[in-house]
C-alpha cells in the first residue's frame, strides 16, 4: 500500500456512503443498495467503481441530473421480458428492482429479459449479474452512455465504452463472473488516477485532439478494446438498450456535437434458468471441472497462476475484507468534504490529515 493512501474497514465505510445518500435525499433503503453496490466494488478491488464515486453521485443531485426520490415503475411487461422507468434513479435501486423481477421471469419462463431506461450510473455492472448466479442462474447486464470513447478508426467520442457482465455459478467454486469494458481501460479508472496523482499508461486514451495522452487530466476520450471489436460491441449494445428503450443517447450527440450533453444510461438485464435445459448440480459440477482443467494448464513464462474471470476481484476480496480498502489521498480528501457538508461521521484512519 502507498503512504499516500489509508485502510478502512468496509462495514464503516459502507455506513458512511449509506448516511452521505441519505443526506442528500435518497430514501434510505435506496441508500444502502448504493452505498452496498460501491463498497462491493471496493472490496473486489474495482476502486475505479468504488467510493470515489460518491462526490461525483452528489453533485448529479446538485445539477438536477440526478433524481434521490425517483418513482420507479413497470411500462410494459410480459410472462418473458419487463420495460422499466428508472426516473432518473441513481442507478443501483432501479437495476436491483429489474435484475429480480427478470429472476422471477425465469423461473416461470425460463428467461427473463429487462430493459431500463433514464438513470444515471449503475457502478459496477457484475454485482447484478452476480445476482442470478447466485440464484442458480445465468445473470446478463450490459449498460450505455452518451459517447466517451473513440471508434476504431476515428479520433472523436462516437460510442460509449459499455461494460457487459456475465455470471455463472459453480459447484465448489466461486462462480464465475466476466466484467468488461468494450475500452482497453474503462473510465473511472482514469478518474482512480487523478486521485493518485499518477499517470496512466499508453493505448488507454486520447487527448481532445485526437493524440494519445498518459496524463488522465488530458485525456479526452477512451480507447475500444480488440479496435473494431471493442467499438462494434459498444454500438451493438446501444441498439440493445438505449434505442430500443426509444431513448438513444450516441444519436443525440453525434447529430449535435456542439450541443452540451445530459448524463444518463440505459440497461439490459437478463437472467436464464439453467434448469430448463440441463441439471444445474451437473452444469455446476461442469463448472468446476472447467475451471480445474484451464487452472492445470502449463504456465507462460513469468505466469505463477492462471486465473478465470472473477477469480482474482474474488482473492482481493478476500483480502480486503479482513484488513480494510486502500483509499488513496485524493478520494479521502473528497470523502472527507462529504463528511463535512453532511455532518457525517467518517470511519476510523480518515479523521485525520495523513
Amino acid at each position: 500500500m502507498s503512504r499516500d493512501e489509508v485502510r478502512v474497514a468496509w462495514e464503516p465505510l459502507k455506513a458512511f456512503a449509506r448516511e452521505v445518500f441519505v443526506g442528500v435525499g435518497m430514501p434510505p433503503e435506496n441508500a444502502e443498495i448504493v452505498a452496498d453496490v460501491l463498497v462491493w466494488a471496493n472490496l473486489r478491488g474495482i476502486d475505479s467503481h468504488g467510493v470515489l464515486r460518491i462526490p461525483s453521485y452528489v453533485e448529479m443531485v446538485d445539477k438536477g441530473e440526478m433524481n434521490p426520490k425517483p418513482n420507479i415503475e413497470v411500462i410494459k411487461e410480459t410472462v418473458a421480458t419487463v420495460f422499466i422507468e428508472a426516473d432518473r434513479d441513481q442507478g443501483p435501486a432501479a437495476t436491483t428492482f429489474a435484475m429480480h423481477r427478470v429472476m422471477e421471469k425465469a423461473k416461470q419462463v425460463g428467461v427473463g429479459w429487462g430493459l431500463i431506461r433514464n438513470f444515471m450510473h449503475q457502478g459496477a455492472i457484475g454485482y447484478y449479474s452476480l445476482m442470478a448466479a447466485k440464484a442458480d442462474m445465468a445473470g446478463i447486464t450490459l449498460v450505455c452512455n452518451p459517447p466517451n470513447m473513440a471508434p476504431y478508426g476515428a479520433k472523436a467520442p462516437g460510442v460509449h465504452n459499455s461494460p457487459i457482465a456475465i455470471a455463472v455459478p459453480a459447484k465448489h467454486h466461486r462462480p464465475l463472473i466476466l466484467d468488461m469494458a468494450t475500452s482497453v481501460a474503462a473510465g473511472g479508472k482514469l478518474s482512480l488516477a487523478k486521485d493518485k496523482g499518477i499517470a496512466i499508461p499508453e493505448g488507454w486514451a486520447l487527448d481532445k485532439e485526437g493524440k494519445p495522452t498518459t496524463d488522465p487530466n488530458l485525456s479526452a476520450m477512451l480507447i475500444p478494446t480488440g479496435g473494431p471489436k471493442g467499438s462494434g460491441l459498444a454500438l451493438m449494445f446501444e441498439c440493445l438498450s438505449s434505442i430500443m428503450a426509444g431513448n438513444p443517447l450516441l444519436e443525440p450527440v453525434l447529430a449535435n456535437p456542439g450541443q452540451e450533453r445530459r448524463h444518463n444510461q440505459n440497461s439490459v438485464v437478463a437472467a436464464v434458468d439453467i434448469g430448463l435445459f440441463t441439471d444445474v448440480e451437473e452444469y455446476k459440477r461442469h463448472i468446476d471441472t472447467v475451471i480445474h482443467h484451464l487452472k492445470a494448464l502449463p504456465k507462460a513464462d513469468g505466469v505463477d497462476e492462471i486465473f478465470v474471470p472473477g477469480e482474482p476481484e474474488d482473492y482481493c476480496h478476500d483480502e480486503r475484507a479482513q484488513d480494510g480498502i486502500p483509499l488513496p489521498e485524493g478520494t479521502v480528501r473528497k470523502l472527507r468534504q462529504m463528511a463535512e457538508r453532511f455532518n457525517v461521521q467518517l470511519p476510523s484512519g480518515m479523521r485525520n490529515e495523513q
